[in-house]
């Protein structure tokens, strides 16, 4: 048994920030901020930020990627512009191809997407010198720093970034909100790759203060960069000015680069564990030390683990409950913007001087970050879970920003590997709220959980929750909640939507659903309706929530993925069929609307070795011609592989058990003539370089020898579904 008193937990006081983090659009429209969230036209909104890095990303599939960011539920894209990929020769500027952020920020404003920049100078992103151009070495002042010849070198790069993104600021009706400041100034920097595996030089990471921020923010200014708002990271003590940029948090649980230098065992991280951040009594948590009154600015994020990619040292196949637990944790700690990277991955672009921009400890080409959208459009568990939270959080945007977080005491000093106390907290406003429970903790086995009891002290009542929960899974769920004509004074499962008359719920694994209304209960099996009042409750199993869509006032259930690009509601596939069911009012199910069947199957390739861990797989590639997407799947065992079209490396990959994505249709010219080039490099053990006279050297390392074990082509397509009367 676990009690909470909140009989007694004061009101938030709310008031907006001002003129420097508000603007208004040509048709009226306002973004601004509180205290407590963002607010469009006045009202609270929940802001829900996914990364996606243009530049990392095919124009032919930019479309397809804001469209399935919009669908799972993200209403602001947030991407780093990288210096070097802009301006790789000095004065040379680029912004054809995958560079062209002008034709970008039209598609979001198609989709009505808005979109902050984070136009660095310094970006990271495990880019290439943490994105600044390697000519920057040689310059007579540091980088980073609050020097005038740094600084020009930087208008000039802001000028041209304003020529991309003029007319479509927000004041100009675009879609462009925000701009960043910097990243973690004084908190972070990278390796300069011009002298990696030599002296191992590191780029500053700054020591200039507030002045250099406050410097950056009136370049921007000058140089035409006006958005509503700025923003800055603030994590890790670095230099935020508060008074003139939003500060944003995050949170990694997988952190591949405590293992850069040499490899190890992953502790287990805090970051599942509850928090008060934004309450002023409280003022130093793990990962969150603010320079400021925590009430007097949101607690919003930017950087919540969205996915993450492999280092060469630390390989791992993401669990992909850790992304949408993290958001819950982050929402019972008061947060009222979520924000994630990487949401969608990408593909490193090259360069004409320098081939490869990555960072030495990544892939050279892949950025695919296990993300909820993977590296071409691949659709991943964490994109259906991340979307139940979502749509929680626009059902309840006014009472997330108006409610308090509160903790149970033993959470204060509960330590990350301490499994057996129940995780949970509490959102409150008056006798409202939600109960917040984590069962998932990264790099350690939770348990299955069972009889757990929290009683809620409340206002003139009580409520007692009694839940078991599977390990490795969360929930939100509700008290005191308005149901129509009727109140869910509690309930073991958690909201999804409503649509017209119908609440919709899924039930967490591990946890029996039931309902108590105005003081009945009732017990429901998921996929079964009841009436409360004149609502009507539906309770879906938390695998048919991942399938669970809505789209113009529909609800739909749909294995495969259905996308709605604001004309046509599509279903994309790459084999076999689907089945769409729709939610009809008269019968209170979901009923079979429409089969599709693909004719598209996954086909072995056969594949030749023609040396050691070499081999070559002949590509049908008159097969890619009509469809959506070409990839070449491969199973292997060995080091690193790497995926050659004619003398072009495509694609590359530090083996972690998983399939391993190719696109190929794009390179289907090339492959008309050639076969494409697998080579996979064996792991190492032992290794050692013997020497000898006239530099004579050569490395000696006992050998696991690499196997590709298959390859397949994979075509997907989209499927537009039917248009006819839908409403049943």
């Amino acid at each position: 048994m676990y009690e909470l008193d909140i009989s007694n937990v004061p009101e938030k006081r709310i008031y907006p920030l001002g003129g420097k983090f508000s603007g208004t659009a040509p048709d009226g429209r306002r973004i601004g901020f509180t205290n407590v969230s963002m607010t469009v036209d006045g009202k609270p909104f929940f802001g829900i930020s996914g990364e996606m890095h243009f530049a990392r990303v095919s124009p032919d599939q930019w479309e397809d990627a804001i469209v399935k960011m919009k669908c799972g539920g993200i209403n602001i894209l947030s991407t780093y512009v990288f210096w070097n990929v802009h301006e790789e020769e000095e004065g040379v500027f680029r912004f054809d191809g995958c560079r062209n952020l002008r034709a970008f920020l039209a598609l979001c404003e198609k989709h009505r997407m808005m979109v902050i920049m984070r136009i660095g100078p310094f970006a990271h992103g495990e880019m290439r010198n943490g994105g600044l151009p390697d000519w920057l070495y040689g310059k007579p002042y540091d980088v980073r720093e609050n020097n005038p010849g740094f600084l020009e070198a930087v208008r000039r790069l802001f000028r041209q970034l304003h020529r991309q993104m003029d007319g479509h600021y927000f004041s100009q009706g675009g879609c462009i909100v925000g701009t960043q400041i910097e990243n973690e100034y004084q908190h972070s920097c990278a390796p300069w790759e011009m002298t990696a595996g030599v002296s191992g030089e590191w780029i500053t990471s700054g020591h200039s203060g507030l002045d250099y921020m406050l410097a950056l923010k009136k370049i921007m200014l000058e140089e035409g960069i006006a958005t509503p708002f700025y923003t800055a990271t603030a994590w890790g003590g670095a230099v935020t000015p508060v008074e003139e940029a939003l500060p944003l948090w995050g949170g990694y649980a997988y952190q591949p680069w405590l293992f850069y230098s040499k490899p190890g065992i992953h502790p287990a991280t805090p970051e599942y564990i509850y928090r008060d951040n934004h309450n002023s009594a409280v003022t130093r948590e793990y990962n969150f030390e603010p320079s400021y009154d925590p009430e007097s600015r949101p607690y919003a994020c930017c950087e919540m683990m969205g996915g993450m990619m492999c280092s060469y040292k630390y390989r791992f196949q993401l669990d992909m409950r850790a992304v949408d637990a993290l958001a819950n944790t982050k929402l019972g700690s008061g947060c009222t913007l979520l924000g994630y990277y990487m949401y969608k991955g990408g593909t490193n672009p090259t360069g004409r001087r320098t081939p490869y921009l990555n960072e030495g400890q990544v892939p050279k080409r892949s950025y695919d970050y296990q993300a909820a959208i993977g590296e071409f459009g691949q659709l991943r568990e964490s994109y259906g879970r991340l979307r139940a939270i979502h749509m929680f959080c626009s059902l309840f945007s006014g009472f997330l920003a108006e409610s308090r977080a509160v903790l149970p005491e033993h959470l204060k000093s509960l330590r990350p590997d301490d499994l057996e106390p129940l995780r949970f907290s509490v959102r409150v406003r008056g006798d409202s709220g939600f109960l917040f429970v984590n069962n998932f903790q990264d790099h350690a086995a939770m348990h299955d959980r069972a009889g757990d009891e929290v009683r809620l002290l409340l206002p003139g009542r009580e409520v007692t929750f009694r839940f078991g929960i599977a390990a490795g899974e969360n929930a939100i769920l509700p008290f005191g909640l308005p149901l129509g004509s009727a109140t869910l004074d509690w309930a073991t499962a958690q909201p999804l939507a409503r649509v017209g008359g119908t609440w919709f719920f899924l039930a967490p694994e591990g946890m029996e659903p039931a309902y108590c209304v105005d003081g009945l209960e009732f017990r429901p099996r998921p996929g079964e309706a009841f009436r409360a009042g004149n609502q009507v409750i539906m309770t879906l199993s938390r695998r048919d929530a991942l399938d669970f869509w809505v789209y113009q006032g529909q609800t739909w259930l749909c294995d495969r993925p259905l996308l709605w690009d604001g004309e046509k509601l599509k279903v994309e596939m790459d084999g076999g069929g689907a089945e769409l069911r729709v939610w009809s009012e008269r019968e209170q199910r979901f009923v079979l609307r429409e089969r599709l069947e693909s004719g598209l199957c996954p086909a072995p390739l056969p594949a030749q070795q023609v040396g050691a861990g070499r081999y070559t797989v002949e590509l049908p590639a008159e097969a890619f011609a009509g469809h959506k997407l070409a990839l070449l799947r491969v199973r292997y065992r060995g080091d690193i592989g790497s995926a050659f079209a004619g003398n072009e490396l495509i694609s590359d990959n530090f083996c972690n058990g998983a399939p391993w994505d190719i696109r190929v249709d794009c390179y289907a010219d090339i492959l008309r003539g050639q076969p494409l080039v697998l080579y996979l490099t064996p792991v190492k053990k032992n290794v050692t370089v013997d020497a000898s006279a006239m530099a004579g050297l050569q490395e000696k390392a006992e050998l696991e020898a690499s196997e590709l074990l298959s390859a397949e082509l994979v075509l997907v397509d989209d499927f537009t579904v039917r248009e006819g009367e839908e409403s049943l």
